[in-house]
């Protein structure tokens, strides 16, 4: 006979709401393995892991103020109704926070390819000015996490309409949709920190050892990170076509027009190398304003 073993109910209870977070919420879980795949293949696991851990603290802090003070969203709340069925932090669902995570990862790596030399340059050689870290980067990263959320924040607020479910509601109906837009100013800035979180995780962490082990060649490494943007994009505005809000739907169509035609120009013109690389080129050189020949990316 196997000796009794006593668990404590608590962990026991924690493994549920896990679990339950993971039965409840896979498009979530997809979301957020996508990202670990991107990010661990561009930068590394160690600082997909990390930045995972440190996005998820400063997403979790925001959002715990914002349902107390009103800074940085606007006040708001959530609604327990799937309390004890998932994963909660202290009144703020795990899933809600994390979602910070890929959501700023992707608009970063957006950003990145936007300001990169060429397709192939996304995370180059150390230069006199490293194009991954720069801040030019860091603010069209958080305006693109805008962007995101000028989408998915107007359907969320409609989950009872969706297997999301109705997890939170504003205090006052905002302008958009019943957004406030406060709100977005809010996730430009929080995203920007993230943003800037991930650079430094980057440049501290990975450095100039950064290992080529397990890692894809080429161009398709840097289109992971846009490919999940892209992903989150349809899928948002699939769920508002499906519950019948139209004019959400064509609303959010019209926002993401701008960063998806942005990035197919883009690829066009970096995949054949044409003129415009050598404009950003001189832009994003070293001090004297000229990428060192021969060593613009890897």
């Amino acid at each position: 006979m196997l000796p009794h073993v006593a668990v404590e109910p608590r962990i026991v209870d924690l493994f549920s709401q896990i679990l339950g977070t993971i039965v409840l919420r896979p498009y979530f879980v997809a979301f957020l393995l996508a990202y670990l795949l991107a990010c661990s293949l561009r930068l590394g696991l160690k600082q997909a892991l990390l930045f995972a851990a440190v996005g998820y603290a400063v997403a979790w802090a925001s959002e715990y103020s914002s349902i107390h003070t009103g800074i940085p969203y606007g006040r708001y709340h959530y609604l327990w109704q799937t309390k004890g069925r998932e994963l909660w932090v202290l009144g703020v669902p795990f899933m809600d926070s994390m979602s910070f995570v890929f959501l700023s990862y992707a608009s970063y790596s957006v950003a990145l390819f936007a300001y990169a030399p060429r397709a192939r340059a996304g995370l180059g050689r150390p230069q006199k000015r490293r194009i991954d870290h720069s801040l030019r980067v860091r603010l069209l990263g958080a305006l693109l996490c805008m962007y995101l959320d000028v989408i998915i924040d107007p359907v969320a607020l409609k989950g009872s309409k969706w297997f999301l479910g109705q997890i939170y509601g504003y205090d006052r109906d905002g302008v958009y949709f019943g957004i406030p837009l406060s709100n977005f100013a809010g996730w430009f800035i929080v995203s920007f920190v993230l943003i800037y979180a991930l650079q430094l995780i980057d440049r501290l962490v990975g450095g100039h050892g950064r290992k080529e082990t397990f890692r894809l060649k080429g161009t398709r490494r840097y289109l992971l990170g846009p490919a999940l943007y892209l992903g989150i994009v349809i899928f948002n505005l699939s769920v508002t076509l499906a519950i019948g809000e139209y004019n959400l739907f064509w609303a959010g169509i019209m926002i993401a027009l701008m960063p998806l035609v942005l990035f197919v120009l883009l690829m066009k013109e970096k995949l054949a190398g044409g003129a415009p690389d050598k404009v950003v080129n001189g832009l994003l050189g070293d001090s004297h304003g000229t990428m060192v020949p021969g060593k613009e990316g890897l």
